[in-house]
C-alpha cells in the first residue's frame, strides 16, 4: 500500500539556478538541471554527505560527516513575491537567494509536510526534507544590488524560505516541467 499519495497539486518549474561551489552564494540562472544522487554536479551543495552546520548543532559537533539532505533549496513564486512586497522590492531576484529551484502554483509551500515528494513527467524525483529558515546570508547578496534593503530579508522571509531537498531519482529538470505533489500519508503528529 503506497504511503505517499497524489496532493492534487502540480507545480511548475519558473526558473532553475546552480550555485558555484567554494562560498558563494549567488546562483547563475539555468535552463536545465542535470540531477544525480549527489544533486547538481560541481554545484555548492553537492554530495551524497555534507559537513554539519548549525542547523543541526544540538545534534553534531560542528563539520561532523552527515547525510546530505540539502543538495537543493526549492522557493516559491509566490512567497517570493511576498517576501519582496514586505522588503519594499517590485521584485527578488531568487539568484540572490541560492535558489536551486522556483515553482509556482503549491500554496503554503515552505510549509509542504516533509518527506513530500515532487516528481516530474520523466520521474525525476526530489524529496523534501523541511523548512529552509532564513538567514543573513541571502541579505548580503540582496544589499549588494539593491542597497538599503538587504537587513529585511530575514525578517521577511520568515515562514516563506521555502525548502531544502534531496534528489531520490536523478534525472533532469527543465524550465517548464511540472512537478506533482506528493504527500506523506499520515496524521499530524500529536505528542
Amino acid at each position: 500500500m503506497p504511503v505517499l499519495e497524489k496532493s492534487g497539486h502540480v507545480g511548475r518549474v519558473e526558473w532553475l539556478g546552480w550555485v558555484p561551489a567554494g562560498g558563494v552564494l549567488r546562483a547563475e540562472p539555468v535552463d536545465m538541471l542535470e540531477l544525480s544522487f549527489s544533486g547538481v554536479t560541481g554545484e555548492r551543495h553537492e554530495g551524497a554527505t555534507r559537513p554539519s552546520c548549525v542547523r543541526v548543532r544540538n545534534l553534531y559537533d560542528r563539520d561532523t560527516e552527515i547525510r546530505n539532505v540539502r543538495q537543493l533549496t526549492i522557493l516559491s513564486t509566490e512567497e517570493l513575491a511576498a517576501i519582496a512586497t514586505e522588503m519594499g522590492l517590485d521584485r527578488l531576484d531568487p539568484a540572490w537567494l541560492g535558489a536551486s529551484i522556483v515553482v509556482s502554483g503549491i500554496p503554503d509551500f515552505t510549509h509542504v509536510p516533509p518527506s513530500s515528494r515532487l516528481q516530474n513527467g520523466d520521474g525525476t524525483t526530489l524529496t523534501i526534507d523541511m523548512e529552509n529558515r532564513p538567514c543573513v546570508l541571502p541579505g548580503r547578496e540582496v544589499e549588494a544590488d539593491k542597497p538599503g534593503h538587504g537587513a529585511a530579508f530575514k525578517p521577511a522571509a520568515q515562514d516563506r524560505r521555502g525548502v531544502t531537498a534531496w534528489v531520490e531519482r536523478p534525472g533532469t529538470l527543465r524550465l517548464g516541467d511540472e512537478l506533482t505533489l506528493f504527500i506523506p500519508d499520515q496524521r499530524p503528529w500529536m505528542p
